[in-house]
């Protein structure tokens, strides 16, 4: 957790120094920008947008966001439904997973919010989850941030960018980094901004309510998390959870919610199986170094038929990953013959029988699963693994590119993309689908050298090439000074690959 709140506090004093650039363009050239308007404070929904992307680029970049696709999915999936209840249509949304076990969530400047592993797995239902989740959301619709940005109006650019930082530290954990951005932030007099004010918290909670029942879930589900986490609250500071520091609790706030939710009077729907799957999923993948999953499960379940499908699933999983998956193999089958409207029994028993050597059997497996849940991204990415490592990633590429131009992709699926082309020889198509891993991760320099890459290649097609050049000028038109295109020197017809 250190490392992880030290490399936030790098990148988030980057981003704040860059809304003071940001900032300082837009002025004229002889004057510093007049911040003294909450307006002109205030940051548009474009610059909250990139000041998030390149915060969750420094996270990826550091190995910190989970790269799992029946977990992201799963992820995507609430968050997708509460922000589309969240009457807010000019904002973009993107919801990841941290690899960190501490129990935190946190919303970032332009629509960004991560969940910690710890968090999900310390919820008991899913309407607790999506309650902290649907408080985040609540958070980026009101613009707390920007609002909190606007409310010092005569702040200078440097101790608005400081407050920036400070502000962000607080919404993204706390610990020892934290702590320097505290008393980084007293020097500027703005150690009032470092987290959300109790105005902004009560907001949250009230707007995340209306969100949290319109969509479905049980609104009890937020103060019953607010409950699980004032019980976490020990006489000891060390013991309290980063999200507590940041979302104080207090009894007072767990009854306000509490009456809140009992005046909206809903009906939720039933819990969804991939809640439990994805816990269980969670479980297995964060398990320390030095421990074995296997042994949870062997002291919680004593025979099969006793233990529940999700725990079963569990089971399976930790009995793969610790290289037994020809064991776990029946195991998903059952589990998949049993209920064939799950996708994750299907992904999984494609994982296992890849692993297990049964690569024929694998295919088939998720070649089914295509049938049954078309474009499903869990189960094409899974498809398209087990095609490449056989040695088809050229059928990988087609199926890969099938959902990319239909289904908005993640910087890891366009990645993928970019691999299994490159496999398949389409060399051009590499190097256009990295940069638009590039160009989604927020780096335009890069997402550009890729593409200047691609013009490069021998015998490209007149569609390919037009493609490209249009792309390029796309991008270079968003950077802040458009840079001169500097074509990229042909090797003699070597292939490079994409960087």
């Amino acid at each position: 957790m250190k490392v992880l709140a030290t490399s936030l506090l790098n990148m988030l004093l980057v981003a704040a120094l860059t809304l003071g650039a940001a900032a300082q363009s837009r002025a004229e050239p002889e004057d510093l920008p007049d911040i003294g308007s909450p307006a002109q404070a205030m940051l548009t929904l474009e610059e909250e947008y990139q000041i998030g992307r390149m915060i969750v680029r420094g996270l990826r970049d550091q190995d910190q966001i989970l790269d799992d696709p029946e977990v992201a999915e799963y992820i995507r999936s609430i968050g997708t439904r509460l922000s589309s209840q969240a009457n807010e249509g000019q904002q973009r949304f993107n919801f990841f997973v941290v690899k960190d076990n501490g129990i935190n969530a946190f919303a970032l400047p332009g629509g960004f919010i991560g969940v910690n592993s710890g968090l999900l797995l310390d919820t008991k239902n899913e309407s607790e989850l999506a309650g902290v989740i649907a408080h985040e959301v609540a958070h980026v619709t009101q613009r707390h941030i920007a609002r909190s940005i606007a409310a010092q109006s005569k702040s200078s650019l440097v101790s608005t960018a400081a407050m920036l930082a400070a502000i962000l530290i607080g919404v993204a954990g706390g610990g020892d980094a934290a702590m320097a951005g505290m008393a980084a932030a007293q020097s500027l007099a703005i150690q009032q901004q470092i987290s959300f004010t109790r105005a902004n918290e009560t907001e949250a909670d009230r707007v995340g309510l209306g969100i949290l029942a319109r969509s479905g879930y049980d609104p009890q589900g937020m103060p019953a998390f607010f409950e699980t986490m004032s019980r976490h609250a020990g006489s000891s500071e060390i013991n309290i959870p980063e999200m507590l520091r940041t979302h104080p609790v207090t009894s007072t706030r767990i009854a306000e919610t509490k009456e809140r939710a009992a005046q909206l009077n809903v009906t939720p729907e039933p819990e969804s199986v991939s809640y439990a799957l994805t816990r269980e999923r969670l479980r297995v993948l964060s398990t320390p170094a030095g421990e074995d999953a296997r042994e949870y499960y062997a002291a919680i379940i004593g025979n099969e038929p006793d233990a529940t499908p999700a725990q079963v699933y569990g089971r399976a999983l930790a009995l793969m990953i610790s290289g037994q998956p020809a064991k776990a193999v029946p195991i998903f089958q059952r589990l998949r013959d049993a209920d064939p409207t799950v996708v994750q029994y299907h992904t999984a028993l494609g994982q296992a029988q890849l692993l297990a050597g049964k690569g024929d059997n694998s295919l088939a497996t998720l070649q089914r699963a295509r049938e049954l849940f078309p474009r499903n991204i869990a189960v094409t990415v899974r498809y398209a693994e087990s095609l490449m490592q056989l040695g088809d990633s050229k059928r990988a590429h087609e199926i890969l590119l099938d959902l990319f131009n239909t289904v908005p992709p993640t910087p890891e699926q366009a990645k993928l993309t970019a691999q299994a082309a490159n496999a398949a020889g389409d060399v051009a198509d590499s190097y256009y689908y990295m940069s638009e891993y590039h160009l989604m991760s927020g780096d335009l320099p890069l997402a550009i050298n890729q593409l200047q890459l691609a013009l490069t290649v021998p015998k490209i097609t007149d569609v390919q090439r037009a493609r490209f050049e249009a792309r390029l000028d796309e991008v270079q038109q968003a950077l802040p000074k458009r840079a001169p295109r500097k074509p990229v020197q042909s090797d003699g017809g070597n292939r490079r690959r994409a960087s």
